[in-house]
């Protein structure tokens, strides 16, 4: 029978329980294999219940750093009866099943085209550890020692791994040792190892990190001086506050009474949580939230308020399936419109799409700048495979002489020196930017009303039609000064090389680059523009209209970027191919690549 071979170039999906222990185990081997120098994409496919539940961690290993998901799974860690049969299905010809021989298979499990490795994973642990809860943990730990032998893992690399695991708790670090060394025994007498598919220490990391984009947005916000987080938790977003709260309690003590710097107000609702980051910033402090799209249906109409009266707000949202309730534990790219637009009325909010954790870092960080210059709602964008999955990263970097961007506040000296009356909503400088003032900066000057009614240039409450007119349509200034603020387009030629281009967001990327890779080797050249914000720069429409097509990457089922860029750019519709992918898993790029080759071999029509 033909056997997959392959060498640091594929694909390991383990199939578990919910709630039995085994991310641990499986974060271990992601790790060893970034150790030992090989690009490695971790992604976690866990179900919205606490435990029981089938769950998946799927490891890409790619010597030539694809991140993205692909097609197809080459060797199956399978220890969950509930989903083996279907796990049995995914597993590509030729390639290997391992799974917990305990117990012999069912016929019905068996296929003729890929191997079976059985290892008695439980009875095992049975034999050798007394304690019923720690034969199930230590169980995923006979697994990765298996693998270590199949796969040629370094063992001294998974040694100093579950000791830091473990640092500490010596009992701990000895009964993995052991579990470890019981699968490792096992291949060796009664398998031949390595495997076909096998790693091999490689130096392709350089200095870039694991982490996840959700504790790098907590880490930006804390660097960008932010003393407010007000929440309601929601699935993927939770983890993002707590890494706030985390370093913050770290970070952010007074030294001197032990008290904290900071505050972190857990509310009854999203709704009451965007009101508190409102309050908090208009009272001067530094102030966020994070949610998914539910809270940013609820969070809209305080987040038309912000708009209207100029408050600035920061919000990240960890995009997840939807509608409703929708999927809380699947990515998706679904919130593009509504985060775009929140509220009634005319409104346009600010996004930032970034696509590393060191642009989650980056980018939460500069949203509060943007957000105290422009005086108005910064949405960062991200999403559950982003958030919440460890992902290869540049590492983090912050200048330490930086100073935050206020924007436009008066100090008590320049309200002072003010002879004219202050106007809040007055435009003095032609950018639609106004001067704001924070309270109690001085005793009498610089006071007004607050308020999302219709206003005039000094706050007061107008209906007058002209006056409401020349409101709004500063806004519109403001807005056409935020596009030389935002992040431009990254692109990926030097100039124009095809007729074809693709344009994506986020964490499209990875997916999106290795398909125009296997596009270039199929005879297709693709010009290619990543988007990093909202408002579009004038290099996008140019970028569309200098191209027969464009292919337009939206991970949900309207098309919601496409719509964006025919909405506010004013291009022919026809000229942007929709490349749509909204199962809740990340898009692939073998998905992207065969619907771009089949449009372009019918002659790519709309």
């Amino acid at each position: 029978m033909h056997k997959l071979s392959a060498l640091n170039d594929f694909v390991v999906r383990f199939a578990n329980v919910n709630g039995t222990g085994s991310a641990s185990a499986n974060t271990m081997f992601a790790k060893a294999v970034f150790r030992m120098g090989i690009p490695v994409a971790p992604k976690n496919i866990f179900p919205s219940n606490i435990q029981g539940l089938p769950t998946w961690y799927e490891v890409r290993v790619s010597e030539k750093g694809y991140l993205g998901r692909r097609e197809g799974v080459d060797l199956m860690v399978s220890v969950n009866p509930q989903s083996m049969l279907r796990d049995i299905k995914v597993v590509k010809p030729g390639g290997y099943f391992v799974y917990d021989s305990t117990k012999e298979l069912y016929k019905e499990y068996i296929r003729e085209d890929i191997h079976y490795i059985g290892v008695p994973m439980m009875g095992l642990c049975m034999e050798h550890f007394a304690d019923p809860r720690q034969r199930q943990l230590l169980k995923n730990m006979v697994y990765v020692g298996a693998l270590s032998a199949l796969l040629d893992i370094e063992l001294e690399v998974l040694q100093q791994i579950v000791r830091e695991q473990f640092k500490g708790k010596e009992k701990l670090v000895t009964a993995n040792f052991e579990a470890m060394q019981m699968g490792i025994d096992y291949i060796h007498q009664h398998y031949e190892y390595p495997l076909g598919l096998r790693l091999e220490r490689r130096d392709e990391v350089g200095d870039r990190i694991l982490m996840d984009g959700n504790t790098a947005s907590g880490l930006g916000a804390l660097y960008a001086g932010a003393t407010v987080a007000a929440w309601y938790p929601i699935t993927p977003s939770t983890s993002l506050v707590q890494a706030f709260e985390k370093y913050a309690t770290k970070y952010r003590i007074d030294p001197e009474s032990g008290k904290k710097n900071f505050a972190v107000v857990q509310m009854e609702d999203e709704l009451a949580a965007i009101g508190v980051v409102l309050g908090a910033s208009w009272n001067g402090a530094r102030a966020f939230t994070a949610t998914s799209g539910p809270g940013v249906s609820l969070m809209s109409e305080f987040l038309g308020l912000a708009y209207f009266a100029e408050i600035p707000t920061v919000l990240i949202d960890v995009q997840r399936g939807g509608p409703s309730t929708g999927m809380p534990t699947r990515t998706q790219q679904s919130d593009l419109i509504s985060a775009a637009y929140a509220s009634h009325g005319d409104t346009r909010h600010v996004l930032l799409f970034p696509s590393t954790p060191k642009e989650c870092f980056d980018f939460t960080a500069d949203a509060f700048d943007l957000a105290e210059r422009l005086q108005t709602p910064v949405l960062v964008m991200t999403d559950l495979e982003l958030g919440m999955n460890d992902t290869m990263s540049p590492p983090l970097s912050w200048d330490s002489s930086r100073q935050f961007d206020r924007g436009k506040v008066l100090t008590e000296a320049q309200l002072e020196a003010m002879t004219e009356r202050y106007g809040r909503y007055k435009d003095v400088d032609g950018d639609g930017i106004p001067y704001r003032t924070i309270p109690g900066t001085h005793p009498t000057k610089g006071s007004y009303f607050t308020r999302g009614t219709s206003h005039d240039e000094y706050a007061g409450y107008t209906e007058d039609a002209l006056i409401y007119q020349k409101s709004v349509d500063r806004l519109m200034l403001k807005w056409e000064t935020a596009k030389g603020l935002v992040p431009e387009p990254e692109l990926y030629q030097d100039g124009n090389q095809s007729e074809y281009g693709i344009i994506f967001i986020g964490t499209s990327t990875y997916p999106a680059l290795e398909a125009i890779d296997m596009l270039r080797e199929s005879g297709i050249a693709m010009d290619a523009m990543r988007l990093m914000a909202f408002p579009f720069a004038d290099s996008v429409r140019d970028f569309i209209e200098s191209h027969d097509k464009v292919f337009v990457i939206d991970q949900n089922r309207d098309a919601q970027l496409r719509s964006l860029l025919v909405n506010e750019l004013e291009v022919h519709p026809k000229n942007l191919i929709k490349v749509l992918n909204y199962d809740g898993f990340p898009v692939t790029a073998d998905y992207i690549f065969k619907t771009i080759q089949s449009r372009v071999a019918a002659g790519v029509s709309a």
